[in-house]
């Protein structure tokens, strides 16, 4: 058959499993040696090659069982139908059987009327028994009609008796075939379904071995270097249910990938607003909050502000009573030092941005939301009360006083926004912008822009599968490899970006021999100060810049980090 060399080459690799030594070593605690990381990554490295090779023999074997799936369920409906078609034919015959049985008497009677016509109805017999030549021919030409009638019954009744008797022959050999048939299906179904089983067991065997090695090679690389692994807990820390950790553990399919970033659509400067409602809310000051986020500002309570702001379409209007009452930029129900915190940074960024009132200022999110509308309540009072509040720096001069609803944990200018100011595999249950409630503190974006009422490009969920993330490494190691048109590396979703993309097949097929993978089956990710190290995903390591830039080219749909300057995210594993 013309899988039977792939069989073979797929029965070498299985015996492998038995004979190469894979076990990975056990470790009481974390051996940091370079020789214990470089035999780590050579087992890796081997396994990886194992498993590659087994999936590319697999491959041809699954596709010549779809094959064979689908001809035998055609096959099936053929022999159905044949089958179905045999129990008619069985009805038909038993039917003909019974009718003759019903007709045994009339058959019976019939031939020995004959027989007895023949020997005794003579025409001299006839002749002399009777009177007159009329009556003669009379009786000759009864007995004629009657002896056609009875040799014309006796035939058909031979006729459908030669009919039946080969219909019942005929039944016979399809009864046969459909037997024959039916087990040689079997036969050939389940022989290609147990190989291509053993070669899914080994390969999950391998993947469970590259998993544990994966782990322990982290483990030594984030010793060595000071970093860590990420952990969350309870996975409520995004407004979307499927693009929350909660939504991707609980509904994923198994062997599913989430990419997930800590804050997004932020510069991480200045403060964080959910930082800042946390911390106003557990108690602290105006000034504590200012000092968090601007570290090296003095906050002046007396600064000679602007008495007029020029704004963009609306003209020359009162900074204090009418500009920073119609700012729009945090909810008028939050707590009222946050309000005040806020009220002072919007002041600042204004009168640094227009050099205290001699240039104009936009109304938008490119600068700081305005309407032409008071928005009154605590928001009132919180600039009331802080009229004339402006952060310095040490010569007197207006700070930058930039600010975003979330920042990830991390801010470049306070570093980590944690309850203990650290870092560390848990600082997201203890970062304060968890505590105020944000929604986009650890979430998959996969809708374009950033409402959940968003397009999504065809997808009913921003998961990736093994096969997806795979053609994300691979584009990232193509973007490395001299000779690779990287401007084929786009997105295969083309119904939303079009081009001209590689396929999933082109890509790795571009990429074999030079670390590429097939499908991904394993990952673990080093984060550092604020920023995502390494992502090792079956043992080829990139930096998190590189699977970032390589997520922005080539993830599917609208799937994506939507971070600049920087890269700050995880991935999790089903």
């Amino acid at each position: 058959m013309p899988y039977k060399n792939l069989f073979l080459s797929l029965c070498a690799i299985l015996l492998l499993a038995f004979f190469f030594p894979f076990a990975a070593p056990a470790f009481s605690q974390v051996d940091t040696s370079d020789s214990n990381l470089q035999n780590i990554t050579k087992e890796l490295s081997e396994l990886n090659d194992s498993l590659n090779k087994s999936v590319a023999a697999t491959k041809p074997l699954q596709s010549e069982l779809d094959s064979i799936q689908k001809r035998t369920a055609s096959i099936r409906a053929r022999v159905a139908a044949v089958d179905a078609d045999s129990q008619l034919k069985r009805k038909q015959i038993d039917s003909g059987y019974k009718d003759l049985a019903a007709k045994e008497q009339l058959i019976n009677q019939t031939i020995r009327d004959f027989y007895v016509t023949s020997y005794y109805d003579s025409p001299m017999l006839i002749f002399f028994s009777l009177n007159t030549a009329s009556e003669v021919t009379q009786t000759l030409a009864y007995q004629r009609a009657k002896t056609k009638q009875d040799k014309a019954m006796i035939t058909n009744i031979a006729i459908t008796i030669s009919a039946l008797e080969k219909k019942k022959v005929q039944l016979e050999e399809e009864e046969k075939f459909l037997i024959a048939a039916r087990s040689t299906l079997a036969s050939q179904s389940v022989k290609l379904d147990e190989v291509i089983k053993g070669a899914q067991n080994y390969q999950s065997e391998l993947n469970g071995k590259i998993a544990t090695l994966n782990a322990k090679q982290q483990e030594i690389v984030s010793a060595k270097s000071g970093s860590f692994t990420f952990s969350l807990t309870d996975g409520e820390a995004a407004d979307e249910y499927l693009a929350s950790a909660k939504g991707f553990r609980e509904s994923a399919p198994g062997g599913s990938f989430a990419i997930f970033s800590f804050g997004a659509y932020t510069h991480r400067n200045g403060m964080s607003q959910y930082g800042a409602k946390a911390r106003a809310d557990g108690g602290q000051s105006v000034e504590d909050i200012l000092k968090a986020y601007y570290p090296n500002a003095t906050l002046k309570k007396d600064y000679a502000v602007m008495g007029s702001i020029n704004v963009d379409g609306v003209g020359s209007i009162p900074f204090e009573d009418q500009y920073l009452q119609g700012i729009y930029e945090m909810p008028g129900t939050w707590n009222v030092n946050a309000l005040k915190a806020q009220a002072i940074a919007a002041r600042t960024f204004a009168v640094r941005y227009t050099t205290n009132g001699q240039k104009s200022i936009c109304t938008t999110e490119a600068c700081q939301v305005f309407k032409n509308s008071p928005k009154g309540g605590a928001w009132q009072t919180a600039v009331n009360e802080t009229k004339g509040w402006v952060l310095v720096d040490s010569g007197g001069n207006p700070v930058s006083t930039q600010y975003a609803s979330t920042h990830g944990g991390f801010s470049n200018t306070g570093g980590w926004d944690t309850t203990d100011g650290s870092g560390g595999p848990n600082f997201i249950e203890k970062s304060y912008e968890k505590i105020g409630g944000s929604p986009w503190l650890y979430k998959a974006w996969w809708r374009k822009h950033y409402s959940n009422s968003g397009d999504t490009c065809g997808r009913s969920s921003p998961w990736l599968s093994g096969q997806e993330m795979a053609d994300i490494v691979n584009a990232a190691i193509a973007m490395k490899t001299p000779g690779i048109d990287t401007g084929r590396i786009t997105p295969i979703t083309t119904a939303c970006w079009g081009g001209n993309p590689y396929s999933m097949d082109e890509l790795s097929s571009l990429v074999a021999g030079k670390g590429g993978i097939s499908s991904a089956n394993s990952v673990s990710v080093s984060q550092g100060n604020g920023n995502t190290n390494s992502v090792t995903i079956n043992g080829v390591t990139m930096s998190g810049t590189e699977f970032k830039q390589a997520v922005a080219l080539r993830a599917p749909g609208f799937v994506r980090i939507p971070q600049t300057g920087f890269a700050f995210f995880n991935i999790e594993k089903k």
